[in-house]
């Protein structure tokens, strides 16, 4: 007899938080179609984490109101600027420079090599070992990856590219799995302003760059820059680190294939680009390895209760 384990009021808060994050990261890269035809690679990541970090600022100083007891300890900090500078700062930018070498197909099986990476390293440095269904439900996600670059693949690789495409899976990984202790200690908007910050200080040398480009650039163009500061960034990434402290970070990756589906079915329903067949079948088998990877029995249902 099978027993149905129900999902408690906090399970279901996870699954939302991480459901938004997904849809807005999906939605990042229809943003990015449009606002990398008038902003380069290194400015529009500035200008996106600029506005990031103003709205995550003005949310803690108004709402939260942070005191010098919950500012992080000296510990803190070295997490910290791992995140920021990898996961904010150094992905940003070698994503969107990737992107302008390598067809969206060739990129997204690159990049979606962090998954795997992050469930590594969560593995071997945070205790969380390698449970079946996670493994499972990675590599049958990863399948799904393969398939929708496969299918939207122009056969087009530039060497540049790739490297920036690995540079970029490693930035996330490490930033996620530095991101994950912090939770433990702080609020998921602070670690995320702070991150947001410092990852805009390292692109600060952009400065000038952004500056010229922001004085041709249309206001349609200016919209979508703001939009991906406003929601894939500062909403996306705070709704992540609220599931990311709730959950492992081994599936909490995992949960990140998801979004080549929603990009694809944004792109479908906003750019009128078509599918492939086989990018449909991607899809379905990155939806169905997240769902085995997020499965749990009764005992792991009742630790995230």
């Amino acid at each position: 007899m099978t027993t149905v384990v129900e999902a408690s009021p906090k399970t279901l808060l996870v699954t939302g938080a991480a459901a938004v994050s997904v849809l807005l990261w999906g939605s990042s890269f229809v943003a990015i179609r449009h606002a990398g035809t008038e902003f380069s690679a290194g400015s529009m990541s500035l200008a996106r984490l600029l506005v990031g970090s103003v709205l995550l600022g003005t949310y803690l100083y108004f709402r939260e109101r942070p005191t010098r007891a919950s500012w992080p300890a000296r510990r803190d900090w070295p997490p910290l600027l791992a995140c920021g500078l990898l996961w904010f700062g150094v992905y940003n930018v070698a994503l969107n420079a990737a992107e302008r070498r390598l067809d969206a197909g060739t990129a997204a099986m690159l990049v979606h090599i962090a998954p795997l990476l992050i469930a590594l390293l969560a593995g071997l440095t945070l205790g969380e070992g390698f449970p079946r269904q996670l493994v499972i439900g990675s590599l049958v996600a990863f399948g799904g990856v393969v398939l929708i670059g496969t299918a939207t693949s122009t056969g087009r690789a530039e060497t540049w590219g790739v490297i920036l495409c690995f540079v970029a899976a490693i930035s996330y990984a490490v930033g996620v799995v530095a991101q994950k202790p912090l939770l433990t200690r702080l609020p998921a908007a602070q670690v995320t302003w702070l991150a947001c910050m410092i990852g805009t200080v390292a692109c600060l040398p952009y400065a000038p760059t952004l500056t010229t480009e922001l004085r041709t650039a249309s206001a349609g163009t200016i919209w979508w820059v703001i939009y991906l500061g406003a929601f894939p960034t500062a909403l996306g990434f705070t709704t992540w680190a609220y599931a990311l402290r709730r959950s492992t970070a081994g599936r909490m990756g995992v949960t990140v294939y998801a979004v080549p589906v929603v990009a694809i079915a944004l792109a479908w329903l906003l750019l009128d680009e078509t599918p492939a067949r086989l990018a449909l079948v991607g899809g379905a088998l990155c939806l169905a390895g997240v769902a085995i990877s997020r499965r749990t029995g009764r005992s792991t249902a009742r630790r995230e209760a």
